[in-house]
Protein backbone atom coordinates (compact mmCIF):
# COMPACT_ATOMS: atom_id res chain seq x y z
CA UNK A 1 0.00 0.00 0.00
CA UNK A 2 1.27 3.49 -0.77
CA UNK A 3 2.52 5.83 1.97
CA UNK A 4 0.65 9.10 2.26
CA UNK A 5 3.90 10.91 0.75
CA UNK A 6 4.00 7.92 -2.64
CA UNK A 7 0.37 9.02 -3.05
CA UNK A 8 1.24 12.82 -3.03
CA UNK A 9 3.84 12.86 -5.04
CA UNK A 10 2.34 10.22 -7.57
CA UNK A 11 -0.49 13.10 -8.19
CA UNK A 12 2.28 15.82 -8.82
CA UNK A 13 5.01 13.85 -10.69
CA UNK A 14 5.59 14.19 -14.12
CA UNK A 15 5.08 10.72 -15.77
CA UNK A 16 7.53 9.81 -18.58
CA UNK A 17 8.35 7.47 -21.01
CA UNK A 18 11.92 7.08 -22.61
CA UNK A 19 13.16 5.30 -25.89
CA UNK A 20 16.64 5.19 -25.00
CA UNK A 21 17.62 3.76 -28.52
CA UNK A 22 21.14 3.71 -30.27
CA UNK A 23 20.81 6.64 -32.30
CA UNK A 24 18.25 8.90 -30.62
CA UNK A 25 16.72 9.13 -27.74
CA UNK A 26 13.03 10.15 -27.68
CA UNK A 27 11.31 11.80 -24.57
CA UNK A 28 7.27 11.69 -24.46
CA UNK A 29 5.61 13.32 -21.06
CA UNK A 30 2.05 13.15 -20.32
CA UNK A 31 -0.56 15.59 -21.42
CA UNK A 32 1.96 16.67 -23.75
CA UNK A 33 3.24 14.05 -25.89
CA UNK A 34 6.87 14.02 -27.53
CA UNK A 35 9.28 17.16 -26.14
CA UNK A 36 12.49 16.07 -26.92
CA UNK A 37 14.03 14.02 -29.56
CA UNK A 38 17.94 13.96 -29.29
CA UNK A 39 20.97 12.05 -30.53
CA UNK A 40 22.37 9.81 -28.25
CA UNK A 41 25.61 11.10 -28.64
CA UNK A 42 27.58 12.79 -25.72
CA UNK A 43 30.36 15.12 -25.71
CA UNK A 44 33.35 15.01 -22.80
CA UNK A 45 36.19 16.61 -21.48
CA UNK A 46 38.96 14.04 -22.06
CA UNK A 47 40.70 14.24 -18.99
CA UNK A 48 37.61 15.06 -16.23
CA UNK A 49 35.19 12.96 -18.11
CA UNK A 50 32.75 15.73 -17.19
CA UNK A 51 29.80 16.19 -19.92
CA UNK A 52 29.94 18.93 -22.28
CA UNK A 53 26.76 19.09 -24.63
CA UNK A 54 24.27 15.96 -24.85
CA UNK A 55 22.14 15.26 -28.25
CA UNK A 56 22.44 16.96 -31.38
CA UNK A 57 25.25 19.77 -30.58
CA UNK A 58 27.62 16.72 -29.39
CA UNK A 59 26.36 14.58 -32.61
CA UNK A 60 28.03 17.64 -34.36
CA UNK A 61 30.92 17.19 -33.24
CA UNK A 62 31.21 13.57 -33.97
CA UNK A 63 34.48 12.92 -35.46
CA UNK A 64 35.52 16.17 -36.16
CA UNK A 65 36.18 17.08 -32.01
CA UNK A 66 39.44 18.45 -31.06
CA UNK A 67 41.97 15.86 -28.99
CA UNK A 68 40.98 17.18 -25.29
CA UNK A 69 36.90 16.28 -26.32
CA UNK A 70 35.82 12.97 -26.83
CA UNK A 71 32.23 11.95 -28.23
CA UNK A 72 30.89 8.89 -27.21
CA UNK A 73 27.57 6.88 -28.07
CA UNK A 74 26.97 5.52 -24.49
CA UNK A 75 24.65 2.65 -26.24
CA UNK A 76 25.11 0.33 -28.27
CA UNK A 77 23.26 -2.28 -29.94
CA UNK A 78 20.96 -1.50 -27.47
CA UNK A 79 22.39 -1.40 -24.68
CA UNK A 80 24.29 0.23 -22.08
CA UNK A 81 27.94 0.60 -22.68
CA UNK A 82 29.35 3.46 -20.74
CA UNK A 83 26.88 3.56 -17.77
CA UNK A 84 28.12 7.16 -16.43
CA UNK A 85 27.45 8.52 -19.64
CA UNK A 86 24.53 6.96 -20.08
CA UNK A 87 23.13 8.49 -16.42
CA UNK A 88 24.69 11.78 -17.19
CA UNK A 89 22.62 11.75 -20.73
CA UNK A 90 19.06 10.84 -18.98
CA UNK A 91 19.92 13.68 -16.11
CA UNK A 92 19.82 15.76 -18.84
CA UNK A 93 17.12 14.88 -20.65
CA UNK A 94 15.04 14.52 -17.28
CA UNK A 95 15.57 17.83 -16.45
CA UNK A 96 15.17 19.08 -19.63
CA UNK A 97 11.63 18.14 -19.33
CA UNK A 98 11.12 19.30 -16.47
CA UNK A 99 12.27 22.70 -17.70
CA UNK A 100 8.54 22.51 -20.00
CA UNK A 101 6.09 21.65 -16.05
CA UNK A 102 5.35 23.79 -13.92
CA UNK A 103 5.40 20.56 -11.34
CA UNK A 104 7.81 21.70 -8.74
CA UNK A 105 8.61 17.87 -7.50
CA UNK A 106 11.92 16.94 -9.20
CA UNK A 107 11.74 13.31 -9.28
CA UNK A 108 9.06 11.85 -12.03
CA UNK A 109 7.69 7.83 -12.55
CA UNK A 110 10.29 6.59 -15.57
CA UNK A 111 9.21 3.89 -17.78
CA UNK A 112 11.74 3.13 -20.31
CA UNK A 113 12.18 0.67 -23.32
CA UNK A 114 14.72 -1.82 -23.43
CA UNK A 115 15.04 -4.67 -26.78
CA UNK A 116 13.26 -7.77 -25.76
CA UNK A 117 16.71 -9.66 -26.32
CA UNK A 118 18.75 -8.00 -23.24
CA UNK A 119 20.38 -10.11 -20.30
CA UNK A 120 19.33 -9.56 -16.34
CA UNK A 121 22.39 -7.44 -15.64
CA UNK A 122 21.52 -5.26 -18.97
CA UNK A 123 17.86 -4.61 -17.24
CA UNK A 124 19.56 -3.53 -14.10
CA UNK A 125 22.22 -1.22 -15.84
CA UNK A 126 19.11 0.50 -17.62
CA UNK A 127 17.54 0.64 -14.24
CA UNK A 128 19.78 1.66 -11.87
CA UNK A 129 20.96 4.62 -14.80
CA UNK A 130 17.46 5.75 -14.41
CA UNK A 131 17.32 6.37 -10.37
CA UNK A 132 20.53 7.68 -10.45
CA UNK A 133 19.58 10.17 -13.04
CA UNK A 134 16.51 11.39 -10.87
CA UNK A 135 13.68 8.90 -11.52
CA UNK A 136 11.54 8.59 -8.00
CA UNK A 137 10.10 4.99 -9.88
CA UNK A 138 11.29 3.20 -12.80
CA UNK A 139 9.75 0.49 -14.45
CA UNK A 140 11.09 -1.33 -17.75
CA UNK A 141 9.03 -2.78 -20.72
CA UNK A 142 10.35 -4.25 -24.00
CA UNK A 143 10.59 -2.22 -26.90
CA UNK A 144 8.35 -4.04 -29.11
CA UNK A 145 5.45 -3.73 -26.42
CA UNK A 146 6.06 -0.36 -26.35
CA UNK A 147 5.97 0.32 -30.22
CA UNK A 148 3.13 -2.07 -30.94
CA UNK A 149 1.14 0.45 -27.99
CA UNK A 150 2.58 3.66 -29.67
CA UNK A 151 1.45 2.41 -33.07
CA UNK A 152 -1.80 1.95 -31.71
CA UNK A 153 -1.98 -2.20 -32.15
CA UNK A 154 -4.53 -4.22 -30.16
CA UNK A 155 -2.05 -6.13 -28.58
CA UNK A 156 -4.82 -6.88 -25.68
CA UNK A 157 -7.05 -8.34 -27.79
CA UNK A 158 -7.11 -12.14 -29.14
CA UNK A 159 -6.70 -11.12 -32.57
CA UNK A 160 -3.22 -11.45 -33.70
CA UNK A 161 -0.79 -8.42 -34.42
CA UNK A 162 2.91 -8.23 -35.27
CA UNK A 163 5.04 -5.39 -35.48
CA UNK A 164 8.79 -4.74 -36.77
CA UNK A 165 10.60 -2.81 -34.93
CA UNK A 166 13.99 -1.11 -36.66
CA UNK A 167 16.07 0.94 -34.57
CA UNK A 168 19.66 1.99 -34.62
CA UNK A 169 20.91 -0.85 -33.04
CA UNK A 170 18.75 -3.36 -32.93
CA UNK A 171 15.67 -5.06 -34.68
CA UNK A 172 13.08 -6.23 -32.71
CA UNK A 173 10.09 -8.53 -34.42
CA UNK A 174 6.75 -9.70 -31.95
CA UNK A 175 3.79 -10.95 -32.27
CA UNK A 176 1.18 -10.02 -29.75
CA UNK A 177 -2.26 -11.93 -28.60
CA UNK A 178 -3.75 -11.18 -25.54
CA UNK A 179 -1.55 -8.89 -23.89
CA UNK A 180 0.98 -11.17 -24.68
CA UNK A 181 4.07 -11.85 -26.64
CA UNK A 182 3.24 -15.25 -28.50
CA UNK A 183 6.87 -14.94 -30.62
CA UNK A 184 9.63 -12.66 -30.32
CA UNK A 185 13.23 -12.16 -32.05
CA UNK A 186 15.71 -9.72 -31.29
CA UNK A 187 18.55 -9.26 -33.60
CA UNK A 188 21.63 -6.64 -33.28
CA UNK A 189 21.38 -5.82 -36.85
CA UNK A 190 19.63 -2.69 -37.50
CA UNK A 191 20.61 0.90 -39.12
CA UNK A 192 24.16 1.16 -37.43
CA UNK A 193 25.01 -1.80 -39.35
CA UNK A 194 23.89 -0.46 -42.68
CA UNK A 195 25.94 2.31 -42.36
CA UNK A 196 28.62 0.28 -41.72
CA UNK A 197 27.90 -1.71 -44.89
CA UNK A 198 28.55 1.55 -46.83
CA UNK A 199 31.69 2.31 -45.17
CA UNK A 200 33.08 -0.72 -46.17
CA UNK A 201 31.42 -0.62 -49.83
CA UNK A 202 32.74 2.48 -50.75
CA UNK A 203 36.59 1.19 -49.19
CA UNK A 204 35.94 -1.95 -51.17
CA UNK A 205 34.55 -0.58 -54.53
CA UNK A 206 35.73 3.32 -54.79
CA UNK A 207 38.84 2.64 -53.01
CA UNK A 208 37.37 5.93 -50.45
CA UNK A 209 37.37 6.22 -46.93
CA UNK A 210 34.59 7.78 -45.52
CA UNK A 211 32.80 8.45 -41.51
CA UNK A 212 29.83 6.87 -40.10
CA UNK A 213 28.39 9.98 -40.64
CA UNK A 214 28.94 10.43 -43.90
CA UNK A 215 27.45 6.61 -44.50
CA UNK A 216 24.25 7.87 -42.61
CA UNK A 217 23.67 10.86 -44.59
CA UNK A 218 23.70 8.49 -48.00
CA UNK A 219 21.81 6.18 -46.56
CA UNK A 220 19.02 9.09 -45.76
CA UNK A 221 19.25 10.21 -48.97
CA UNK A 222 19.45 7.39 -51.39
CA UNK A 223 19.43 4.52 -49.49
CA UNK A 224 16.49 1.84 -50.32
CA UNK A 225 15.60 -1.72 -50.12
CA UNK A 226 13.73 -1.88 -53.08
CA UNK A 227 14.24 -0.71 -56.79
CA UNK A 228 12.75 3.06 -56.79
CA UNK A 229 10.10 4.63 -59.27
CA UNK A 230 13.68 6.93 -60.48
CA UNK A 231 16.75 5.54 -59.26
CA UNK A 232 19.37 8.63 -57.74
CA UNK A 233 22.83 10.03 -57.19
CA UNK A 234 24.78 11.65 -54.58
CA UNK A 235 28.34 12.91 -54.62
CA UNK A 236 30.06 11.28 -51.38
CA UNK A 237 33.42 13.05 -50.41
CA UNK A 238 36.08 11.35 -48.24
CA UNK A 239 39.68 10.26 -48.45
CA UNK A 240 41.23 7.96 -51.56
CA UNK A 241 43.29 4.92 -50.03
CA UNK A 242 45.59 4.97 -52.83
CA UNK A 243 46.95 8.86 -52.65
CA UNK A 244 46.12 9.58 -49.44
CA UNK A 245 44.38 12.80 -51.02
CA UNK A 246 40.56 14.38 -50.28
CA UNK A 247 38.47 13.30 -53.14
CA UNK A 248 34.80 12.89 -54.15
CA UNK A 249 32.77 10.00 -55.95
CA UNK A 250 29.23 9.87 -57.66
CA UNK A 251 27.18 6.81 -56.23
CA UNK A 252 23.67 5.72 -57.03
CA UNK A 253 20.82 4.32 -55.23
CA UNK A 254 21.59 0.72 -57.02
CA UNK A 255 25.35 0.91 -55.34
CA UNK A 256 23.77 1.91 -52.09
CA UNK A 257 20.69 -0.85 -51.92
CA UNK A 258 23.50 -3.44 -52.99
CA UNK A 259 25.95 -2.38 -50.22
CA UNK A 260 22.77 -2.46 -47.49
CA UNK A 261 21.51 -5.64 -49.23
CA UNK A 262 23.21 -8.13 -46.73
CA UNK A 263 21.97 -6.40 -43.38
CA UNK A 264 18.19 -5.80 -45.09
CA UNK A 265 18.45 -9.45 -45.96
CA UNK A 266 19.04 -10.72 -42.44
CA UNK A 267 16.23 -8.57 -40.74
CA UNK A 268 13.82 -9.97 -43.61
CA UNK A 269 15.05 -13.55 -43.04
CA UNK A 270 14.46 -12.60 -38.89
CA UNK A 271 10.99 -11.84 -39.76
CA UNK A 272 10.38 -14.77 -42.00
CA UNK A 273 11.76 -17.20 -39.08
CA UNK A 274 9.54 -15.62 -36.90
CA UNK A 275 6.38 -15.92 -39.17
CA UNK A 276 7.47 -20.07 -39.57
CA UNK A 277 7.46 -20.45 -35.64
CA UNK A 278 3.64 -19.03 -35.52
CA UNK A 279 0.49 -20.92 -34.93
CA UNK A 280 -1.65 -21.25 -37.87
CA UNK A 281 -4.85 -19.21 -36.28
CA UNK A 282 -2.07 -16.18 -35.57
CA UNK A 283 -0.76 -16.10 -39.04
CA UNK A 284 -4.54 -15.83 -40.37
CA UNK A 285 -5.33 -13.23 -38.10
CA UNK A 286 -2.02 -11.00 -39.67
CA UNK A 287 -3.07 -11.95 -43.30
CA UNK A 288 -6.31 -9.86 -42.26
CA UNK A 289 -4.72 -7.46 -40.04
CA UNK A 290 -1.29 -6.59 -41.56
CA UNK A 291 2.11 -6.26 -40.07
CA UNK A 292 3.06 -2.88 -38.56
CA UNK A 293 6.73 -1.41 -39.08
CA UNK A 294 8.37 1.27 -36.85
CA UNK A 295 11.36 2.59 -35.88
CA UNK A 296 13.39 4.97 -37.37
CA UNK A 297 15.11 2.67 -39.91
CA UNK A 298 11.81 1.24 -40.84
CA UNK A 299 11.79 4.49 -42.44
CA UNK A 300 14.46 3.57 -45.21
CA UNK A 301 12.82 3.85 -48.77
CA UNK A 302 11.21 0.68 -50.24
CA UNK A 303 11.58 -1.28 -47.11
CA UNK A 304 7.85 -1.70 -46.84
CA UNK A 305 7.31 -2.89 -50.38
CA UNK A 306 10.20 -5.33 -50.14
CA UNK A 307 9.01 -6.88 -46.81
CA UNK A 308 5.20 -7.02 -48.55
CA UNK A 309 6.64 -9.08 -51.22
CA UNK A 310 9.12 -10.97 -49.02
CA UNK A 311 6.59 -12.16 -46.08
CA UNK A 312 3.43 -12.29 -48.70
CA UNK A 313 1.96 -9.96 -45.70
CA UNK A 314 0.34 -6.37 -46.06
CA UNK A 315 2.72 -4.27 -44.59
CA UNK A 316 2.37 -1.20 -43.38
CA UNK A 317 4.39 1.74 -41.81
CA UNK A 318 3.14 3.60 -38.38
CA UNK A 319 2.30 7.17 -38.25
CA UNK A 320 5.67 8.82 -37.12
CA UNK A 321 7.30 5.48 -36.48
CA UNK A 322 10.17 6.86 -34.90
CA UNK A 323 8.46 7.77 -31.93
CA UNK A 324 6.49 4.95 -31.35
CA UNK A 325 8.72 2.87 -28.33
CA UNK A 326 8.67 6.41 -26.84
CA UNK A 327 4.61 6.88 -27.36
CA UNK A 328 4.18 3.72 -26.07
CA UNK A 329 6.03 4.19 -22.98
CA UNK A 330 4.58 6.98 -22.16
CA UNK A 331 0.90 5.33 -22.21
CA UNK A 332 1.79 2.72 -19.72
CA UNK A 333 1.95 5.42 -17.35
CA UNK A 334 -1.07 7.00 -18.48
CA UNK A 335 -3.22 3.84 -18.34
CA UNK A 336 -1.05 1.99 -15.86
CA UNK A 337 -3.61 -0.02 -14.26
CA UNK A 338 -4.29 -1.92 -17.47
CA UNK A 339 -1.60 -1.96 -18.97
CA UNK A 340 1.22 -2.77 -16.05
CA UNK A 341 1.37 -6.35 -17.41
CA UNK A 342 3.52 -5.31 -19.78
CA UNK A 343 6.15 -3.89 -17.90
CA UNK A 344 8.98 -6.18 -17.21
CA UNK A 345 9.17 -8.00 -14.59
CA UNK A 346 11.94 -5.89 -12.09
CA UNK A 347 10.98 -4.42 -8.81
CA UNK A 348 9.79 -0.71 -8.22
CA UNK A 349 12.57 2.11 -8.11
CA UNK A 350 13.44 4.01 -5.59
CA UNK A 351 14.81 7.49 -4.92
CA UNK A 352 17.95 6.99 -3.33
CA UNK A 353 19.45 8.81 -0.56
Amino acid sequence: MLSPLDYILGLFSLDIGIDLGTANTLVSVRGKGIVINEPSFVALEKKTRRPIEVGARAKEMWSKNPKDILVVRPLRDGVISEFEVTEAMLHHLIAKAHEQSWVPIPRPRVVIGIPSGVTEVEKRAVFDAAISAGAREAYLIEEPVAAAIGAGLPVQETRGSMVIDIGGGTTEVAIFSLGGIVISRSIRVAGDEMDEDIVQYMRTKHNLMIGEPTAERVKMEIGSAYPLPQERTTLVKGRNLLTGLPTSVEVSSIEIREAISGSVGIIIDTVKDALDDTPPELVADLMESGICMAGGSSQLKGFVDRMTDEVNIRTWLADDSMTCVARGAGRVLEDYNNLRRLLVGLERGSTRH
